[in-house]
């Protein structure tokens, strides 16, 4: 460990260091294209050229390519004063990277902060004039800030202020400046750097980038440095110059002054010849110069390898790192949930209860509480904390911020008023309010914010717990995805992980993970191809279990069966019967059917199912037999088992094998 530790000191030592490195990337998913189309061969022609073309026309180049479904929209930028072969290298960069981690994806953009800043973007529509506030990327560096917080907070929030007033008045859309010395460490400067893209006017440059800092202060306040990007303006700020964007500053700000020259003085007389002595008084000078510098060389990369090593750390310790800017006190969630009342209680969860309330500002939230004897609470909490605040999608519920004071564990989250799923579906008064095409809205705005969790996000994450009643819906029926409770944050390299203590809900989990505790993406594809059989339905999965036929004892055997005999068209809800898109409702099924594969390799992405669903012209394969099922024995009662209905631990569960007729 010793010799690992050292070697990582050596190569910061001789390898030159870039702290500056940020990658605000996004890969839109509102419309794939298929390879080789025109469109897929006008996005190659005009990423390869795009960065030739910026870097000779002063940082800057906008250009569309093609006609009709295959015409492209694309843009480069460069920060101003950059070299233009820096320039080049930074727009190929991103061109690369985009080629790469958005495959068939028609509007991806990317802010690249290397040894400039550059942003790449294109799209089927044109985008050189609109001011899109959508989607966000925000990252943070892992330093806190120790001193005065208060003033440093209140010199921060000033100094930001100033800056995007002054951004928005130039005519370049750009500023890098640097703060006042705030105290007397050497991090007490803030180094900021501000760029909007040409064609919006100063007022949009002005609102996008007061959105990017409220969006840092809501995610990462406290740490000292951090990034914000939009499709429309980029933003970062960190305790040090960074992008050589701040060579031009006279650093007074964080270097001490150096010291005056010493006096003149007359000339020295010639040296006389040298002697055995003086020789040797030189060596040990020089020796002895060779060890200090070597000690101050190492102390040097120390540090350096230790600030690695905590940013590492972070991005996989399960421990609680969320900034305090989200932290609420216990007395202002009493005053927004009057005292927890009955009145303000939305529902009940295996982990707590869930209250309306009112914040001072007149914002509504909704407050879960988690209960003191759950033996699960405090990793649930911490886990939950942690993965959703970094979260930031239209089909995922936002966290506002947590309390853990005295022996309360809160989450805060936005208020979403029209319940879950769950309440509307199987209720048969309130399905009909959800008509197919909602519905059929429903199945699409999951399955982007499942895409958004597995690939799209800067983690990679797996929800575990995907089902009817953790699908939140808003005023306008779109869904947003909640609880993240059991989710798990998976590295970049990593597809699969094994759990001990299987946890989800019965019905909803694939045979891998209750049988062997295996679970991955397609876990969650698993559970969404069984939510997407309820939605059709309109039954839940678990209506199921006490019916003596064929069924096995569960939905998806039962819709595997009458898939076969062709009369899926059974399964449709009444409620919706009357009014339906029958090749949408067949392809759901059949989407569902590829989903619930016993085999996880042969069910699909969520980047194919979106696409299947988008693009009715998209080929299906046949779907195989789903294998295993879970069935319960005449002992246990799979609704009433666990910590509340539907959750359970694995316990003793037997299994029936289907094969296709």
């Amino acid at each position: 460990m010793f010799l690992n530790n050292l070697f990582s000191i050596i190569l910061c030592l001789v390898l030159p260091v870039n702290f500056g490195f940020v990658s605000a990337q996004r890969c839109g998913n509102s419309l794939l294209f298929r390879p080789n189309s025109a469109y897929d061969t006008n996005r190659r022609l005009v990423l390869s050229t795009l960065a030739s073309q910026v870097s000779s026309r002063n940082g800057y180049h906008n250009v569309s390519v093609g006609e009709g479904p295959g015409e492209i929209y694309a843009l480069g930028l460069c920060i101003p004063g950059t070299d233009p072969e820096v320039c080049s290298d930074c727009i190929q960069t991103a061109s690369d990277g985009l080629l790469e981690s958005c495959p068939n994806q028609t509007d991806s953009w990317d802010w690249r902060a290397d040894k400039t800043l550059c942003f790449v973007r294109y799209s089927n529509i044109s985008f050189f004039n609109r001011s899109d506030l959508e989607p966000t990327e925000a990252d943070y560096d892992t330093g806190m800030y120790t001193g005065n917080v208060t003033t440093y907070t209140r010199v921060w929030n000033s100094f930001m202020e100033s800056m995007i007033t002054r951004v928005g008045q130039s005519g370049s859309r750009y500023l890098a400046d640097v703060s006042p010395r705030i105290g007397e460490r050497l991090d007490d400067n803030v180094y900021a750097l501000m760029q909007c893209i040409p064609g919006i006017s100063s007022k949009e440059c002005e609102a996008c980038l007061q959105e990017n800092i409220r969006a840092y202060q809501r995610c990462c306040n406290g740490y000292i440095g951090g990034s914000v990007g939009k499709p429309v303006c980029f933003f970062q700020w960190d305790g040090y110059a960074y992008l050589g964007a701040f060579d031009a500053f006279n650093d007074t700000h964080s270097k001490p002054a150096p010291p005056p020259p010493p006096p003149p003085t007359s000339p020295s007389p010639p040296a006389p010849p040298p002697d055995g002595k003086k020789i040797a008084t030189r060596a040990i000078v020089a020796i002895v110069v060779s060890v200090v510098t070597f000690v101050v060389l190492l102390a040097f990369g120390l540090v350096i390898w230790k600030r690695l090593h905590k940013k590492s750390q972070l991005e996989t310790d399960d421990d609680m790192t969320t900034p305090q800017s989200l932290q609420y006190d216990f007395a202002t969630i009493e005053v927004a949930t009057d005292k927890f009342s009955r009145n303000n209680k939305l529902g009940q969860g295996g982990f707590g209860e869930v209250y309306k309330g009112m914040l001072p500002n007149e914002s509504e939230i909704a407050v879960k509480r988690l209960s003191r004897d759950s033996g699960q609470g405090t990793q649930e909490f911490k886990n939950e904390v942690v993965i959703v605040a970094k979260l930031q999608h239209k089909n995922l519920v936002r966290l506002h911020g947590f309390c853990l004071e005295r022996d309360e564990r809160i989450l805060v989250y936005e208020f979403v008023p029209n319940k879950s799923l769950d309440y509307f579906l199987f209720d048969p008064t309130k399905k009909s309010q959800l008509d197919w095409r909602r519905r059929y809205n429903i199945i699409r705005g999951i399955t982007r914010g499942l895409l958004y969790l597995h690939q799209d996000s800067r983690l990679t994450i797996i929800h575990r717990d995907i089902k009817a009643s953790n699908i939140l819906l808003d005023s306008d029926m779109n869904p947003k995805i909640a609880d993240f409770g059991m989710a798990r944050n998976f590295r970049v390299d990593q597809t699969e992980d094994t759990t001990g203590r299987v946890v989800g809900t019965f019905g909803y989990m694939p045979p891998e993970y209750v049988t062997c505790g295996h679970f991955s993406t397609k876990s969650d594809v698993y559970s969404f191809g069984v939510l997407i059989l309820e939605i059709v339905c309109g039954k839940k999965n678990s209506s199921f279990y006490h019916i003596d036929d064929d069924s096995g004892g569960n939905m998806v055997t039962h819709v595997w069966r009458l898939w076969n005999n062709e009369a899926h068209l059974d399964l449709i809800d009444p409620a919706i019967r009357e009014n339906y898109e029958k090749d949408e409702v067949i392809r759901s099924i059949h989407i569902g059917l590829l989903c619930v594969q016993e085999t996880p390799a042969h069910r699909p992405e969520m980047s194919t199912i979106f696409q299947m669903l988008t693009n009715s012209s998209t080929d299906l394969p046949m779907p195989r037999a789903p294998g295993c099922f879970l069935r319960t024995r005449s002992n246990l009662d799979p609704l009433t088992y666990g910590s509340e209905p539907g959750h359970s631990r694995y316990n003793s569960v037997s299994y029936s094998i289907v094969t296709p007729r």
